[in-house]
């Protein structure tokens, strides 16, 4: 008898493996916009009962069923929300997340108001990420010209220092050549020295 069937739990599931990390995302994003459109939909049903007590007086909640979730987003809709995900980078997932429900807790939408509300923080974070790569390509490119333009400084200053190729004459040449110096300053006497002619 074969033991392998009794240790098929310990197989790690190929749908985890197989996942690209883009995949991921759009699946944490969309999980993230469903579950915050049934909890708008429970509150919104928690209100419609809170003002139907006040109205009737009577609390007959305890005798109603749970409903289904009566809103659910289009194919279109969701296809279209899906596409924009896959231009998040996994690396702003998580942040995305808490700004979507920060502004949920801030501004209580209708049900049908959590879409908009998701699809406005997909184009946020995803003009952050436009932003945050033209200032690296920025930086980049400024890295870059500089440098260049410290490379040539330095060839430039390393030829100007090429002993050979200067044109500074020097007091030994002036001493080869018998040509004779500069006369001193006036506080020092002046020395000449004549030549013989023979």
């Amino acid at each position: 008898m074969s033991l392998v069937p009794w240790f098929r739990w310990s197989e790690t599931s190929p749908r985890l493996t197989a996942r690209s990390p883009a995949e991921m995302v759009i699946e944490t994003l969309m999980m993230e916009l469903d579950w915050q459109t049934k909890e708008a939909e429970k509150q919104h049903r928690e209100r419609e009962n809170e003002y139907r007590k006040i109205r009737t007086g009577v609390d007959y909640s305890w005798l109603a069923s749970p409903p289904r979730n009566a809103y659910d987003l289009s194919p279109g809709e969701r296809l279209q929300l899906e596409d924009t995900c896959t231009k998040i980078h996994p690396s702003y997932c998580g942040p995305m997340i808490l700004r979507f429900r920060q502004l949920i807790a801030e501004y209580e939408p209708e049900v049908h108001e959590v879409s908009q509300l998701f699809r406005s923080v997909l184009q946020e974070v995803l003009e952050k990420m436009k932003e945050e790569e033209d200032v690296r390509k920025l930086t980049k490119q400024w890295n870059m010209r500089s440098r260049g333009s410290l490379s040539l400084t330095t060839f430039r200053t390393r030829s100007r220092i090429f002993p050979f190729a200067s044109d500074i004459r020097t007091i030994s040449e002036d001493v080869e050549r018998d040509i004779h110096p500069t006369p001193r300053v006036w506080s020092m006497p002046e020395f000449q020295m004549h030549k013989d002619n023979n």
